[in-house]
C-alpha cells in the first residue's frame, strides 16, 4: 500500500487532559470557526478494534442534507472575506472570471453525498494547547489538502487499523472518493497525523509545532487534512496523473468553504512539506478549485447576511 508515501504524523504521548479538549480545540481553531461542538456522530458506531488486511472498511453513510457540522451550522459560516493575493502562495492563483450561470447553478444545486469512517483512535490525537517545550500555540485553522496515491476503501482501511509504532499513525480529517462522497475520518477538533515534518510559511512567518521530542515540527496541530482519492493511473510516484473528477472538485470547493479558512490559510501538502519527499496532491486544478470555493463562500456569507431573510441554519 502506498498511502504511507504521502502522509506523516507528529505527535505527543501525554495528551491534554479531557476537560481541557474543548478549550485547546477552541483556541487551535477559532480562526476557522470550528469548534470541538461541531463535529457530532450522534449515534453512529464507534470505529472498529481491528482491521485486518482483506476487510472491507467500515463506512457509515450519512443521511441525505446531513453533515458532522450542519447541527452547528452558525459557527462554521465565515463572514465575507476578501481574497489575499499572495503571488507566492501555493494557493495565490485566483480565478479571474465567475462561471458560467449554468455552472453556477449546478454549484447551487449541489449537495454532496456524506459518510462516516471513522480511524482507529491509535491514528489521531490531541490538539495541543502547549508544544514539547511548555510554550502555549494558539495558530489559526490551516485546510491543507492532499491525494491518497491509492484508492479509498484502502486508505480508509489502513486508518481503521490500529499502529502502535508512531512511524506508522497516520489520517486525514476527510477524504473524498472519486464519486464526491465526502468521508469524514478524524473528528475536527482532534489531530490528524497528515503531514509530519512540516512548516507553513504564511503572513505571520513560518508556523509549525513540536508536539514530541525526537519529532520534526509540524502543522498538525493546527491543520484540517483533506485528502482527494488518486485515479487509478496515479498508483505511482510519478510527479503527475489525469487529475480529479467534477464531483471531487465541487464537494472539496463545498467542505473547505464550510470551514470559515481563508484562502491565505489553504495550502498543500507540497509547500508545507519539509521532508522533500511529497508532492500532492498532484495535478491538482488550483483556478477550477478557487472558482468553486469562492462560490460557496459567497453563498454562505450571504444565507448569513441579516437581510437574507434566513435564520442561517
Amino acid at each position: 500500500m502506498t498511502i504511507t508515501i504521502l502522509i506523516g504524523k507528529a505527535h505527543q504521548s501525554a495528551p491534554v487532559a479531557t476537560k481541557d479538549a474543548v478549550v485547546v480545540a477552541q483556541a487551535a481553531l477559532t480562526g476557522g470557526k470550528i469548534v470541538a461542538e461541531t463535529f457530532e456522530f450522534g449515534s453512529l458506531s464507534p470505529a472498529p478494534t481491528m482491521s485486518p488486511s482483506g476487510t472491507p472498511p467500515q463506512i457509515q453513510p450519512l443521511p441525505a442534507n446531513t453533515s458532522p457540522f450542519s447541527r452547528h451550522a452558525k459557527l462554521l459560516r465565515p463572514t465575507p472575506t476578501q481574497p489575499v493575493n499572495r503571488p507566492n502562495h501555493d494557493s495565490a492563483n485566483q480565478p479571474t472570471q465567475p462561471p458560467p450561470a449554468t455552472a453556477t447553478h449546478a454549484l447551487a444545486a449541489y449537495a454532496p453525498k456524506q459518510a462516516v469512517a471513522l480511524a482507529h483512535p491509535t491514528n489521531y490525537g490531541e490538539r495541543m494547547r502547549v508544544d514539547v517545550y511548555g510554550k502555549p500555540v494558539h495558530n489559526a485553522l490551516l485546510v491543507v489538502l492532499h491525494e491518497t496515491v491509492g484508492s479509498a476503501a484502502s486508505a480508509v482501511s489502513f486508518f481503521q487499523t490500529p499502529h502502535y509504532k508512531d512511524a506508522e499513525q497516520a489520517s486525514y480529517h476527510t477524504l473524498i472518493d472519486r464519486e464526491g462522497t465526502i468521508v469524514y475520518i478524524v473528528p475536527p477538533e482532534k489531530r490528524a497525523y497528515g503531514a509530519g515534518n512540516s512548516v507553513f510559511e504564511g503572513p505571520n512567518g513560518p508556523e509549525a509545532v513540536i508536539t514530541k521530542i525526537g519529532l520534526p515540527a509540524s502543522v498538525n496541530n493546527f491543520a484540517y487534512h483533506i485528502a482527494l482519492e488518486t485515479p487509478p493511473d496515479g498508483f505511482h510516484n510519478g510527479a503527475s496523473h489525469s487529475g480529479y473528477t467534477d464531483a471531487q472538485y465541487q464537494s472539496l470547493a463545498w467542505l473547505v468553504a464550510q470551514t470559515g479558512v481563508p484562502l491565505d490559510r489553504i495550502t498543500t501538502h507540497a509547500a508545507v512539506d519539509r521532508s522533500g519527499e511529497r508532492q500532492d496532491p498532484r495535478s491538482f486544478d488550483r483556478d477550477r478549485f478557487l472558482t468553486q470555493w469562492q462560490f460557496y463562500t459567497r453563498q454562505l456569507a450571504s444565507a448569513m447576511s441579516p437581510n437574507s431573510g434566513s435564520n442561517g441554519i
